[in-house]
């Protein structure tokens, strides 16, 4: 009886509607690497510490999906005090003159398998917009254990040439490829109570 029970409740759950809800990135747990080559000896990498954005998502129709990111710029992090002051001057990421970098979605196609999309956007640094398209993993979608609130988590991948974007100081020694891995963990607003 038991065993019923809770086939016919899983039953349930699993065909429950789900709703497109908008998600608020959380800073927290969300984070973006870079990395590149340097004179081919090794590949360092950094990170941005404050990257802020929503998420609408239906996990019953993804290819509906949008993401909005800011990224600011200044807090740009490679454990180098020297090598991050160098980086936001001119001959890289010019803080000063372009503190900010945003992505915006402009299509949302399904992957290879159920839990990977394809997600294309305008990427706006250091004063260019062009466009990429980003690998994304769905990890997962439901309840967040701790906050009570929806919650939806990703990875996403991609490779950019920064002299595309005005930024390929020392190349070809230092390498023109950068890769990028994003782990974005977004929480929705609690539902508020039926009457």
């Amino acid at each position: 009886m038991i065993r019923r029970t809770l086939l016919v409740t899983a039953l349930a759950l699993a065909s429950a509607p789900v709703c497109a809800a908008t998600y608020e990135l959380d800073p927290t747990h969300t984070q973006t690497v870079f990395s590149w080559n340097h004179f081919g000896f090794s590949n360092p990498s950094a990170q941005f510490g404050s990257v802020t954005g929503t998420l609408d998502f239906d996990a019953a129709d993804p290819t509906k999906a949008s993401v909005t990111v800011k990224i600011d710029i200044d807090s740009l992090n490679t454990n180098v005090p020297k090598l991050d002051e160098h980086l936001k001057k001119a001959d890289f990421f010019d803080v000063a003159r372009y503190p900010t970098a945003t992505f915006t979605s402009t299509k949302v196609e399904k992957g290879a398998t159920p839990e990977t999309l394809k997600v294309t956007g305008d990427l706006a640094l250091h004063g260019v917009t062009r466009p990429v398209v980003l690998d994304v993993t769905i990890n997962k979608i439901g309840e967040h254990p701790m906050r009570k609130v929806p919650a939806a988590g990703f990875d996403a991948t991609t490779s950019i040439k920064r002299s595309d974007f005005g930024l390929g100081a020392f190349t070809p020694a230092v390498g023109d490829e950068v890769r990028i891995h994003i782990t974005v963990e977004a929480l929705g607003a609690k539902a508020e109570k039926a009457d």
